[in-house]
């Protein structure tokens, strides 16, 4: 799919520069008439098991690709609520507590913080470093590292040589999937937590993760619902599934449907030229924004860029005013463009203008 043809899925982008994906992903025309026939079915035909059997054939298809996206096995992967909800079950399923230490980085999304806080109060030693030096940071007692593949704030990548780390790494891909290229087994990572809405512009409330199967064994299925049961109806002798889908939660038909719409259109344009055309455009973002005299901050080859700004969250406001949607990232100085294969120059020119 071409690029201007790709960018004609989205209506949004009729109206305004819509440079937020790393919040959430503009919708793209097909998800949103994907979710809106599901809701119609089930207004006309009730929620009866029909229904319910189409809950499964959807989260079936969702999960063979997320599992596309990945690089993995579909039966390693599970369809979660959010990044959090796959970062958080994997550090609470490890038996971790006084004498474990986990190493992170200083610039993590709360998305990530909140589990770690969460193993904290278990006894868990909890080390943070620049996220350039995570890969240097393990010692003899670090038990588990855990940070972003891609830095919520500047795009910055974490170190290649976390594949080489000698303790499991459970990365962070809510800025990765569908930005970057995500090759889960290359990472060299055990887990890999992501998420539907941003990159992959699916519905809020859906994810991602990625476990690695020996891994996977050791991490405990805390919550189990459902989804986890090989055979419901035995009872508490009900055996739980072993695969990573045990770690599922109940997520809408619609939500579902949205989200592999949405996936499905990216992977059908080709997730390689999708993430191509969005790091080499974001090049072409920071470069401008450079030139025109702001500061930006130092980045990796990645989809997000980020300058400084006197009053971020004024000029954020200001800007949407002029149809240009960014992001101003709190505690910070800075203004963040999320740059997308749906985007074009006129988005980079009427960004300028409005500054």
């Amino acid at each position: 799919m071409d690029p201007v043809a790709l960018r004609a899925q989205f209506p949004v982008l009729e109206r305004v520069a819509y440079l937020n994906a790393g919040t959430d992903g503009p919708l793209p025309r097909a998800a949103a008439e994907s979710a809106r026939a599901e809701i119609a079915a089930q207004v006309e035909q009730g929620r009866v098991m029909p229904h319910f059997e189409r809950r499964h054939e959807l989260l079936d298809a969702l999960r063979e690709r997320y599992a596309q996206v990945l690089g993995a096995d579909a039966a390693d992967v599970a369809v979660t609520s959010s990044t959090t909800a796959g970062i958080g079950a994997v550090i609470a399923g490890l038996d971790l507590g006084p004498g474990d230490e986990i190493v992170t980085s200083d610039s993590e999304h709360p998305g990530l913080t909140g589990p770690l806080i969460a193993a904290r109060q278990r006894g868990v030693t909890v080390r943070a470093v620049p996220l350039a030096d995570v890969a240097d940071a393990v010692r003899a007692t670090t038990t588990l590292m855990t940070c972003s593949h891609m830095g919520w704030h500047t795009g910055e990548l974490a170190p290649e040589a976390l594949a080489e780390v000698p303790v499991p790494v459970v990365l962070d891909g809510a800025q990765g999937a569908g930005a970057v290229p995500v090759d889960v087994r290359a990472l060299g990572c055990v887990a890999y937590a992501a998420a539907g809405q941003k990159w992959l512009c699916g519905a809020d409330g859906t994810g991602m993760l990625y476990l690695e199967p020996e891994f996977g064994r050791g991490v405990r299925t805390t919550m189990p619902g459902y989804m986890a049961f090989e055979d419901p109806s035995r009872g508490l002798d009900s055996p739980l599934r072993t695969e990573a889908r045990r770690l599922e939660g109940a997520l809408p038909r619609e939500a579902v449907a949205l989200s592999l719409a949405a996936t499905e259109l990216l992977l059908d344009a080709g997730l390689d030229e999708v993430t191509t055309r969005a790091t080499a455009l974001a090049e072409q973002f920071a470069a401008a924004l450079a030139d025109s005299g702001r500061t930006v901050v130092p980045r990796g080859r990645t989809t997000l860029v980020a300058w400084e700004d006197p009053d971020p969250a004024e000029t954020r406001l200001r800007l949407a005013e002029a149809g240009v949607v960014v992001r101003n990232l709190p505690g910070t100085p800075y203004l963040r463009a999320s740059v997308g294969a749906w985007n074009d120059e006129s988005d980079l020119e009427r960004l300028l203008a409005a500054l």
